[in-house]
């Protein structure tokens, strides 16, 4: 007994930490969006956006607060001591534009990280916060009702398919699902899922025509360089063999 109940506390912490690192997985996608200033291409969502248009408002406030402490407390230097620094301080270093863009990525980055974890408890899709109900105890006890509702939806739909009839929304979203995973799924905006739902990924030339898309559009390339890459990409192993 002793032994089973050692298991259990063991296998309950090691859900714990892995409904974290599912959490973890997203936040870190919403975060990297946000700081990195996604565009729609890039995979940068309406979420990603207002995160990071309340972390600038947060970072100017903070600024504007620092430097109005540090005026207060230079305020009571002499005025020969100011002189003599700013005669010293008359020449700055240039900062390159990347530079200035790192820098400020580098500020948004904890800010987000704070907001995030303060309000985004749940992402949908099971990637939240992990909860009592992550534990491994309570996942066996719930485990009979999770194995009977997923052949109850099975049995539906493979009865549906023996009679030809339409896949239904609730079914297209399930084999889109399935088709291009969790992770992406839960992290892409509503308006995107809508999408994905009208492309049939579940078909495998569907699905890698999309993830090619998906390709082009982390690459950012223009509109001319998509067709220049999508010529190479049908043609370009045939003029190489020929």
């Amino acid at each position: 007994t002793a032994i089973i109940i050692f298991l259990l506390i063991i296998g309950s912490v090691v859900t714990w930490y892995a409904q974290q690192s599912k959490w973890q997985t997203i936040a870190n996608k919403l975060v990297q969006a946000a700081v990195e200033d996604w565009g729609t291409r890039d995979g940068g969502t309406t979420e990603s956006k207002e995160l990071r248009q309340r972390a600038l408002v947060i970072l100017e406030e903070r600024k504007a607060a620092s430097t109005d402490l540090a005026n207060d407390s230079t305020h009571s230097t002499t005025s020969a001591t100011s002189s003599a620094s700013g005669k010293k301080g008359n020449k700055k270093n240039k900062v390159s534009g990347k530079e200035k863009k790192q820098q400020l990525e580098n500020e948004l980055r904890p800010i987000c990280l704070e907001i995030v974890s303060e309000e985004h408890d749940d992402f949908g899709g099971g990637f939240h916060k992990p909860t009592w109900k992550d534990l491994l105890v309570v996942k066996l006890v719930q485990m009979p009702l999770y194995v009977g509702s997923g052949i109850v939806w099975n049995t539906k739909y493979f009865t549906r398919r023996i009679f030809k009839k339409e896949l239904n929304e609730e079914e297209r979203q399930v084999l889109t699902r399935r088709a291009v995973g969790e992770v992406t799924w839960a992290a892409v905006s509503d308006e995107e899922k809508e999408r994905m739902v009208t492309l049939d990924l579940w078909n495998s030339e569907n699905l890698e025509e999309w993830r090619e898309e998906q390709e082009i559009k982390r690459m950012n390339l223009s509109a001319g360089k998509q067709k220049k890459y999508n010529r190479w990409k049908k043609g370009g192993y045939k003029q190489h063999d020929e």
